[in-house]
């Protein structure tokens, strides 16, 4: 094993923080403790280097790095220790070293965790040859391209979607095929907002909360958290198949994200997000995608009433919203067409979670 500081240049000192309210707009990336924060008009580096979190990283944390590799001209803040790995050392093996990193016995602090640069200087990494560093680099590499293009792939599959809706329906309210229109409040049959109980460890029930709806809309369950209700109370706030759910409260632009409750399994649903279940006029998938449509997007933005850090649509204001109602005929199609492409989504998603898998073994493998 190598101490990191016998590994790399420690370049700390010339970091410089720049205030917002100091940043004059550029081309240069501003780099903090994870990733880029802004853009300026200066750089104070151009290298290849590697920053580690110093303090607001991710420690802790398995899925989340604390350490990142950048390449060019930019500038860097003092939330990042800012490292050069000498001759022998390969730049992107040491950042794979670096990246989940256990940093438990080093980092001090009880609300923001902070690793001193004399704690960062006890780290060390395992000593190989610098063809070995760059053989284990590569294979490392390949699988994180691989998982890049993945995700490409899946952004590309929700952008086909969103056009095709605005193809065979239009935008609204410009409704350029001229639909009949109607509100929200005319097409559902029951509207009630989630439970305010708080989440407890081992509860009763799954609980389904605001951050298990993604912004392009689709249920995220891979983070559950548990609740207990009295029994009289499960089905005000419990979810069923095909219920449009409609997150009310959040940050401004992430308030009315939406997505179909697609599965068979109760769950209770927290009080900041709204269920919708629709009467035979319209199909849910269809609600949701037009409210999720870029158009509904910058609506909505508009729509909400900012609070302190937050923002929100209530369920009054949410029937009032207007909307086109094309032929159940052309919905089914459209929800088809969706479905077809969330099978390919599956597909994807598959590989996916296969090449997380190996990486996390080939880390583990290699950096253990």
């Amino acid at each position: 094993m190598a101490r990191l500081e016998d590994v790399c240049e420690i370049l700390d000192s010339r970091r410089i923080p720049i205030t917002a309210s100091d940043r004059i707009a550029g081309p240069y990336p501003y780099y903090g403790a994870n990733g880029i924060q802004d853009y300026v008009a200066d750089y104070i580096f151009d290298d290849e280097l590697i920053l580690l979190a110093e303090d607001g990283g991710n420690f802790g944390s398995k899925d989340k790095p604390i350490a990142y590799r950048i390449s060019g001209k930019c500038w860097v803040n003092n939330h990042a220790h800012v490292l050069k790995p000498k001759a022998g050392y390969d730049v992107d093996y040491v950042c794979y070293s670096l990246m989940y990193y256990d940093v438990s016995g080093l980092v001090n602090g009880a609300t923001r965790q902070k690793l001193t640069q004399a704690d960062m200087r006890k780290m060390t990494i395992s000593e190989r040859t610098l063809g070995e560093q760059q053989h284990i680099a590569s294979i490392l590499g390949k699988i994180d391209n691989l998982l890049s293009l993945r995700k490409q792939q899946l952004a590309k599959l929700d952008e086909l979607v969103k056009v095709r809706f605005v193809e065979m329906f239009g935008e609204y309210p410009s409704n350029q095929m001229g639909w009949t229109t109607c509100t929200i409040r005319d097409i559902v049959e029951d509207v009630r907002y989630g439970t305010s109980r708080p989440a407890v460890e081992g509860g009763a029930y799954p609980y389904l909360r605001m951050n298990n709806i993604t912004y392009s809309g689709e249920l995220d369950l891979s983070e559950i958290k548990r609740i207990d209700i009295p029994e009289n109370e499960l089905p005000k706030c419990t979810v069923r198949h095909g219920d449009v759910l409609f997150n009310r409260t959040n940050s401004k632009e992430l308030v009315g994200k939406t997505c179909v409750y697609d599965r068979d399994d109760m769950m209770v649903l927290a009080g900041f997000i709204i269920r919708v279940r629709v009467n035979k006029r319209i199909l849910p998938e269809f609600l949701s995608s037009f409210l999720n449509a870029d158009f509904s997007k910058q609506m909505l933005l508009g729509m909400c009433k900012a609070a302190i850090g937050q923002a929100n649509i209530n369920a009054q204001e949410l029937q009032n919203i207007e909307l086109y109602l094309p032929p159940i005929t052309l919905q089914w199609e459209f929800v088809d067409f969706k479905s077809e492409i969330g099978r390919q989504k599956l597909t994807i998603q598959q590989s996916l979670d296969k090449l997380g898998v190996l990486r996390k073994s080939l880390m583990q493998k290699y950096f253990r």
